[in-house]
């Protein structure tokens, strides 16, 4: 009886083998059937993996890219990216081969002939370098991002510890930060900073290096939104909001500075040399008259006006101010734009029938509700300011810049990242040194947007305004006020801030009256209403008759219709219903008579 003769296994696609391979090195070579070549191809790329990958479960998103930002991490990738691509490469050309010689050994009768010579198979070679073109082009890809974010972090446009060559930051295709048509949302006349004289009050103050954030202590940034147009020397420093962060606590707080502030005082040195105790321009004007004066303060011709603006607003607030980050506007509604817009919830509907926008005024309307916005959008609902005030203005920056900080996912943006680099390198410049990039962003990402406490340092709580003058419009500092909030920030809930800032919208005039005879008293209670947001004084006039037993409080001339929270807190804090009177002769809203039972009230120090 004869034998059948088996049928010899099938022969296996090289094809397959190299496509397997580019899926993960070796899994060609285990269909290919080569276990041990196999296990010798995916070993590295396993454990590489598995340290990898528990690495970035670990780490969050913000600590991730964090990470990814650092220069010498990206260098180490760039290079690993070449390593892996000649990897993977001989993989699966190895992969290829090993398929095509078992295919030839197995058609020689396992070896007893030798290795038959096969036709080669076009479409099998095809199929290879299709598989080759296709894992080229991730490493390419890689390479790519790779470089723009060393271009990123390299460049002297965003990081102004290094001089960018003179026209290398401007956007491409686009018209530059001074041209005609980069003044939307800007005022006819812009403001003009005071002339310093121009002798110098000394020697060129030398440069000092910033001392790196330890990671412990209270961080100071100032963010800086600055306007510049064609003919017009410099930038107005428009918007300034400095944002505090406890590093401890993850707590935040966030700190306007209306653009019309004035007579903001000036740290002892040169500065106050030359202009006095205090600026007597606006502030937003302090930049142009401090950038070119290397007799003021340190650093180069790109820092020193922005050093300037940060020991001034140091002084004001009594923060030690560490980085700043400025954005101009053009390249703000860039940068919104390679995001992808922002959504942000308008939360009164926004009507401006004088809206500037290119050398003319537009209406303006935004409804209210969840809006999705584009950088141009976005742009103007943060710079109108002709229907509302700069509280309102204020607090709408504030209300973009956390939308947008809610709504980036770093990963998302890894596509838009050509784009947004560009963007970026005509959009911001920033003293934040890059090797603390990392600590920073991971800072950022542990903090709890919901919790952030926002103050707007406007009229009549923070300032007093002089609708016309010398000066113009104007704000006038009121620095106990300002200093009290800023050292008291982390210490009360976001609810007592936002009745204290009710209150003070509210603008009631209380006069506080005190016959009791003890000296002080009457200035003291003045003293805890304006810590609690109540514009209060103390006149020398004593109140009518005898000192009551309780505290009285009266309501004039029909003021408690417009003036129900400022009654509510009143009537909380001395346990007593106010009384209504008209009496034309009264100036103030309120007056409150001290009476035996009045707590001893005073400011907090």
């Amino acid at each position: 009886m004869h034998r059948q003769q088996e049928a010899r296994p099938r022969a296996k696609s090289a094809f397959a083998a190299a496509f397997l391979s580019l899926l993960f090195p070796g899994l060609g070579h285990a269909y290919a059937g080569a276990p041990y070549r196999a296990l010798g191809f995916a070993a590295i790329p396993i454990l590489l993996t598995a340290l990898v990958g528990g690495m970035v479960l670990r780490m969050d998103q913000a600590d991730l890219l964090g990470l990814v930002l650092n220069p010498a991490l990206l260098t180490s990738i760039f290079v690993l990216n070449l390593v892996a691509l000649v990897y993977r490469l001989v993989a699966i050309v190895d992969a290829y081969r090993v398929t095509t010689y078992l295919n030839a050994y197995a058609a020689g009768g396992d070896g007893r002939l030798g290795p038959a010579r096969l036709p080669r198979d076009p479409l099998s070679i095809a199929g290879l370098l299709a598989v080759v073109l296709v894992m080229s082009g991730t490493h390419v890809a890689i390479a790519r991002f790779d470089m723009v974010a060393l271009d990123l972090l390299g460049s002297g446009c965003i990081f102004v510890g290094q001089e960018p060559t003179e026209g290398e930051c401007e956007p491409d295709g686009s018209a530059a930060p001074g041209s005609s048509d980069d003044v939307d949302g800007a005022e006819p006349t812009p403001t003009v900073a005071i002339t310093p004289d121009p002798t110098p009050v000394g020697s060129d103050v030398p440069e000092v290096s910033i001392p790196p954030w330890d990671g412990k202590e209270r961080l100071n940034i100032l963010l800086i939104g600055s306007d510049k147009r064609e003919g017009v020397a410099g930038e107005n420093m428009d918007t300034l909001i400095i944002v505090s962060v406890d590093p401890q606590t993850k707590q935040v707080a966030m700190f306007s500075v209306p653009r019309d502030t004035v007579d903001v005082p000036i740290p002892e040195g040169p500065a106050r040399q030359l202009f006095g105790r205090v600026y007597a321009g606006k502030i937003n004007g302090f930049y142009n008259a401090v950038r070119n004066r290397a007799d003021l303060f340190p650093g180069n011709r790109t820092t020193r006006g922005f050093n300037g603006l940060k020991a001034l607003l140091g002084e004001l607030t009594g923060l030690d101010i560490k980085y700043f980050v400025e954005v101009n506007f053009q390249g703000f509604r860039q940068v919104v734009d390679a995001v992808g817009g922002v959504t942000i919830n308008v939360q009164m509907p926004l009507i401006d029938d004088a809206f500037p926008s290119g050398g003319r005024a537009i209406r303006l309307y935004i409804p209210s509700g969840l809006q999705h916005m584009s950088g141009a959008q976005a742009l103007r609902y943060a710079r109108s300011r002709y229907t509302t005030d700069d509280f309102d203005r204020g607090a709408r920056q504030q209300r973009v810049l956390l939308s947008l900080r809610e709504q980036v996912d770093p990963i998302e943006l890894i596509p838009q990242l050509p784009q947004l680099v560009r963007a970026l390198k005509s959009a911001v410049r920033t003293d934040v040194p890059v090797d603390q990039l990392d600590e920073l962003l991971g800072l950022a990402g542990s903090i709890d947007t919901r919790d952030i406490r926002s103050f707007v340092f406007s009229r009549p709580r923070y300032q007093t305004e002089v609708v016309s003058g010398p000066r113009g419009y104007i704000l006038v500092p009121r620095l106990d006020e300002i200093r009290r909030a800023v050292r008291t920030a982390f210490e009360e809930s976001a609810t007592t801030e936002e009745q204290r800032d009710a209150i003070a919208q509210e603008g009631a005039h209380v006069w506080v009256l005190n016959g009791t005879g003890v000296a002080g008293r009457g200035t003291r209670l003045a003293g805890y209403l304006e810590a609690h947001g109540v514009l209060a004084s103390a006149p020398r006039q004593p109140p009518e008759g005898a000192v009551p037993a309780d505290t009285r409080i009266v309501v004039y001339n029909g003021a408690e219709e417009r003036l129900a929270t400022t009654i509510a807190f009143l009537e909380e804090t001395f346990g007593v219903t106010v009384a209504t009177r008209n009496d034309a002769t009264i100036r103030a809203d309120i007056t409150i008579t001290i009476g035996r039972s009045t707590p001893d009230l005073e400011a907090p120090t």
